[in-house]
């Protein structure tokens, strides 16, 4: 039986962002860049012509509101889907459906909502009606598709990607909501400009949360005798009042913000490395991971070049994992501010990255007889480890043996580059490569 809303539920006001949701184009609020005149997906819209395409942008920016847009436009069958409440079953149905619609020359428009929330073999359900042209995709995601769509399905969409709203953009947006009849334009709302800017700021280019504050900032504003509504500054203040740091532990964001810290420790730059600390750290990010994240540097940005590092870099692992937040920020200042500083080299990152190239391309290379294990009597006799010399009976604790396969003879991975006390190593390898080819035999 189909659901209907009861009487008092048909009476609760909409939220005030979804009241003002553009109903066409003209309405729309920024992404210029592709929605300005002439510009292509203003054109697809437009012309109804309208291909599998995936939006990819922040929350707020009016992914969900385009594909509504389109829905009003098309000619097609347009069907919503979310990917929080659906799932193979649910395809399937919509599937079939969409494929009796095809027989009868009608398209279907399928809108999936999060559709970084769908996995494999959900996305995979889609693939073949894709595929024939039973249905058009339009999908919409915070995350970044390149890691949350698969590639076959991606490769048959054309990605949008949608910019966050400038503050100009949403100043102009709240504007509209004091004014237009859908929003507060039936009633006298006395507000500051500067108050506007304030909201704009703060919502970071999200215009649902910049209409969300101000819909509590109204609500919550001084009835006057009159019946007008004055937003004072304290108002904001107090609908304004929890952290407004752009973070997402799980999604873009949090991968951007380490990847300043790590970029910036490795520019020789504590400054920078300090903020981008804080900024995770203030946000509610898992000093764990960042200690981790400074342990992987303490290696591949530094690695010999300053042993110390390392020790460092676990210390304060140690010390996060034993006395926690908020304590544990000094801890990993000190380790942010010792990579900034310390003497960089990525000789160790460079040599394992180039030994995994040819160890993948080169799996079955025998490992040379004369380094092989010979615990029977049997490998003996197939000369395992025949020749092997015991680098601790030389003088110089040195031998001229191969132990690298020989189709790879004399091949270098690790190529120290003489920063910090990797100069020492790089003179010392040096005369050890230079012992052993005098000394082959």
């Amino acid at each position: 039986m189909d659901y209907q809303p009861t009487l008092f539920e048909n009476n609760i006001p909409q939220p005030l962002a979804e009241r003002l949701r553009p109903r066409d184009l003209n309405e729309f609020c920024g992404q210029e860049h592709l929605l300005g005149e002439g510009k292509i997906l203003r054109k697809i819209i437009e012309s109804d012509s309208v291909g599998s395409m995936i939006f990819w942008g922040p929350p707020g920016v009016g992914k969900t509101t385009l594909a509504r847009i389109i829905a009003h436009r098309t000619k097609a069958k347009f069907v919503d889907f979310s990917a929080v409440t659906s799932g193979i079953k649910e395809i399937k149905q919509v599937m079939e459906e969409a494929e009796r619609e095809r027989r009868y020359g009608r398209k279907t428009i399928l809108f999936v909502d999060e559709i970084h929330r769908f996995n494999k073999a959900q996305q995979d359900a889609f693939l073949p009606y894709v595929e024939k042209g039973s249905i058009i995709l339009i999908g919409a995601t915070t995350e970044n598709p390149s890691f949350e769509v698969n590639g076959a399905l991606l490769s048959r969409c054309k990605v949008f990607v949608l910019h966050s709203l400038s503050t100009e953009n949403i100043v102009d947006l709240l504007k509209r909501a004091l004014s237009d009849e859908r929003g507060f334009g039936g009633q006298k709302i006395e507000i500051s400009d500067d108050l506007l800017t304030a909201i704009a700021n703060f919502a970071n280019g999200d215009a649902r949360g910049a209409l969300t504050t101000l819909e509590m900032a109204v609500l919550n504003g001084e009835t006057k005798e009159d019946g007008s509504i004055v937003v004072t500054e304290q108002t904001v203040e107090d609908c304004t009042s929890r952290k407004s740091l752009l973070y997402d532990k799980k999604g873009e964001e949090h991968y951007n913000l380490i990847s300043a810290l790590h970029k910036s420790m490795r520019n020789s730059d504590p400054d920078a490395a300090v903020y981008w600390l804080a900024r995770m750290l203030e946000a509610g990010e898992d000093p764990i991971y960042i200690a981790r994240r400074i342990t992987r540097f303490a290696s591949e940005d530094i690695g010999l070049a300053d042993p110390r590092a390392l020790s460092v870099a676990i210390d304060a692992f140690e010390a996060c994992r034993l006395i926690g937040m908020p304590e544990c920020s000094v801890h990993l200042t000190q380790a942010a501010v010792y990579m900034s500083l310390a003497p960089k080299s990525n000789a160790l990152y460079a040599a394992y990255e180039s030994a995994k190239k040819d160890a993948l391309k080169m799996l079955a290379e025998p490992v040379p007889l004369v380094i092989r294990n010979a615990p029977t009597k049997l490998m003996k006799e197939l000369n395992y480890g025949k020749g092997y010399q015991y680098a601790h009976d030389t003088k110089e604790k040195l031998t001229s043996m191969q132990c690298l396969p020989d189709s790879l003879k004399d091949k270098r991975y690790y190529l120290p580059d003489g920063k910090g006390e990797e100069a020492e190593l790089k003179e010392l390898l040096e005369k050890i490569i230079d012992w052993k080819k005098k000394h082959n035999t």
